[in-house]
């Protein structure tokens, strides 16, 4: 969605598109891939990634170790995938939410901080879950 790069450009972040901005077939896999790898590797802090759903862009993007991407189309669980899970992709739905609520729940993720305290235990668990280390 260009609506949601204009609106992050206006609000003064520097953007960095790696998929499309048109409505086009592609293999939304190979976008997940990338953003997920700039954001695992420390280049960004945080990635958004669209498609039909979102839900095929979260399972490609949760292939990678130590993306925590999640699928939001409302503002409650926008905030708190961040708030408990320290969420750093955001997966929306373009056929699923219009323009205004996707921006409106880019705000949020990006506006609201991890809360640590016993939401630490729990992500540093998913975090032993992804490298083998408990099974």
């Amino acid at each position: 969605m260009k609506a949601i790069i204009e609106h992050l450009e206006s609000e003064g972040y520097d953007v960095t598109c790696f998929g499309i901005t048109e409505e086009k077939s592609v293999d939304y896999p190979e976008i997940a891939l990338k953003v997920a790898n700039a954001v695992a590797s420390g280049e960004y802090k945080y990635g958004i990634l669209i498609c039909g759903t979102g839900i095929g862009m979260s399972m490609a993007a949760n292939k990678v170790k130590g993306i925590r991407a999640a699928v939001c189309s409302e503002h409650y669980s926008a905030k708190y995938t961040r708030l408990h899970n320290d969420a750093n992709i955001l997966c929306l739905g373009g056929r699923v939410i219009g323009e205004e609520l996707a921006k409106e729940l880019v705000d949020v993720f990006l506006n609201t901080e991890f809360e640590g305290g016993r939401h630490s235990r729990r992500v540093n668990y998913i975090s032993d879950i992804e490298n083998g280390r408990v099974k």
